[in-house]
């Protein structure tokens, strides 16, 4: 397959495609649309991995996401209207467990895992901390990147700045923050210890995070769908998927005013670069 583009992070393993990923594969491919399918507990990860090793051009990450680290619930209100309320069980770090994902060629980074701090308490924010601590040393024990998820409580940074502080302790790889949502500051704080920052098709119907993406250093950006969710401009309202990666290629291009093929490569090579995928 001719990489044309990369979708760095997006859900194919997920239920919203459980009944046709291999046609929505097939459409990214036609198009020269590489994936990394991104896993987010025991069995969307061991699914991502599964789907990787068995299509030409997809990859896969193995973690745990905040989120899965406690028991709770989270409502459509949290999660947005692409997806229903969900109850989480619960999930150790199984080091073996992952690790034997691990050994497919096609596992490219570990996550998608950090701190995510919409509505949760005291002891559900140590279990996360936990949690990522873990997956940082497993990232450096088998020198995969870190795919890492932050959300902040409402108005603050907080749980990027507890992030950049664990990341800068433990970490001895390199990583990107997907769906950065950040501060310019924040997200300076990233490029500054050499992560990357990835944006989704949100770019295509607000104006928040035009001055991250015109800011940020050419090397360390990142395109992406987060796939079935937040689909771009003129696919609003729809299933988000991996082929929709272009429409954020275009908008990127066009905030920081460089020709589109030009950007392209540029960010089909940041992609190659952190992940390892052969272009």
């Amino acid at each position: 397959m001719k990489i044309t583009y990369i979708d760095i992070h997006t859900h194919l393993n997920l239920s919203a495609f459980s009944e046709d990923w291999k046609e929505a594969a097939k459409r990214a491919q036609e198009e020269g649309v590489a994936l990394i399918n991104v896993g987010t507990q025991r069995d969307t990860s061991a699914a991502a991995v599964e789907i990787a090793d068995a299509t030409d051009g997809v990859y896969a990450t193995i973690g745990i996401h905040p989120v899965h680290a406690t028991k709770s619930y989270h409502d459509e209100q949290e999660l947005g209207p692409e997806q229903k309320g969900f109850t989480s069980r619960g999930e150790e770090f199984d080091h073996d467990y992952y690790a034997e994902l691990a050994k497919s060629p096609k596992v490219v980074a570990v996550g998608e895992c950090g701190l995510d701090y919409y509505r949760v308490d005291k002891d559900a924010k140590e279990k996360q901390e936990e949690t990522f601590i873990r997956q940082i040393e497993f990232a450096n024990e088998i020198e995969r990147p870190l795919m890492l998820h932050v959300r902040a409580s409402q108005g603050t940074m907080d749980a990027y700045e507890d992030a950049l502080v664990l990341v800068k302790r433990y970490a001895k790889v390199r990583g990107n923050v997907h769906f950065f949502a950040g501060s310019l500051e924040v997200a300076k704080q990233f490029w500054d210890i050499g992560y990357s920052t990835s944006f989704t098709g949100v770019l295509t119907f607000t104006h928040d995070y035009d001055a991250v993406v015109q800011a940020a250093p050419k090397e360390l950006i990142h395109a992406e769908t987060d796939a079935p969710y937040v689909a771009p401009v003129p696919h609003r309202g729809e299933r988000n998927e991996p082929l929709h990666v272009r429409e954020v290629y275009k908008k990127i291009a066009e905030l920081r005013g460089e020709d589109e093929e030009v950007m392209r490569a540029q960010l089909v090579e940041n992609a190659s670069n952190l992940f390892g995928i052969l272009i």
